[in-house]
């Protein structure tokens, strides 16, 4: 569905990433993997269409996502970010509906996907309160509720989030990536960048492993996270065992 072909990206001169090659399917989740530096941001901000690639493409679809008319790929393409700034006093139901714009559906349908989509994210309570008085975690499930209505009801839809877990407790880390699990599951595709390898053992359907800009490994989490591979990449020393309740790799340091 998505598709770096042989990527390359450059930052005031430097290259970050160096041939990147690889496609996000239709009804997965792809977490991203890396040290701080090692072109994680890079490489969301080049495949929503953010940043300029110094050489190769990415394709939405198989067509070039510079051929895809602005508001058109609104309609395919979501990205949460690390950090969405946001200045004025609308309630947390009126960030949501933003993100209903690029489509033609007619208001009824769209106050209905915004309330699903507030549900989904557990911020219905928080509808009418103002964004600027909610709390760091409330703001980034506001904008995960604002992503998912951008897209729900979509077929072959792509959502890509960058760090999403951050300001989240426990519970909340847990519904974020289930609900890039219901996503995927719905015939979506999710990248998601995390920190939290025991998070990306647990969710991932792959995981892309990133170091110094450019690709360590790329395959399912018993593939990539393998210990010598992590004490590589991150300079820590672990054990990996399975998970004892779930079917995944379980890392301890």
């Amino acid at each position: 569905m998505l598709q770096a072909a042989a990527l390359s990206c450059a930052r005031g001169g430097t290259t970050v990433l160096s041939n990147i090659d690889f496609e996000l399917h239709s009804g997965e989740v792809l977490v991203v993997l890396g040290t701080n530096g090692a072109g994680k941001s890079t490489l969301l901000g080049t495949l929503a269409g953010e940043l300029s690639p110094a050489a190769g493409e990415v394709r939405l679809a198989g067509r070039p996502l510079l051929d895809w008319p602005l508001g058109e790929l609104a309609t395919r393409l979501a990205v949460l970010p690390q950090a969405s700034s946001l200045a004025f006093a609308f309630t947390a139901e009126e960030v949501v509906a933003m993100s209903r714009m690029p489509h033609d559906t007619g208001l009824q349908s769209d106050r209905r996907i915004v309330s699903e989509a507030m549900c989904a994210a557990d911020v219905t309570h928080l509808a009418k309160r103002s964004y600027l008085k909610l709390s760091g975690g409330e703001r980034q499930r506001v904008h995960l509720a604002r992503v998912m209505a951008q897209i729900w009801e979509t077929e072959q839809a792509c959502l890509i989030m960058d760090e999403p877990t951050a300001s989240l407790d426990l519970a909340h880390q847990q519904l974020i990536l289930e609900q890039a699990q219901r996503i995927a599951a719905d015939g979506g595709a999710v990248l998601v960048v995390l920190h939290d390898l025991n998070l990306a053992a647990r969710y991932a359907d792959r995981i892309l492993l990133l170091d110094r800009g450019a690709m360590a490994a790329l395959g399912t989490p018993w593939d990539v996270l393998q210990a010598e591979r992590i004490a590589q990449v991150f300079a820590v020393s672990v054990q990996v065992t399975r998970h004892p309740t779930q079917n995944s790799p379980l890392i301890i340091v």
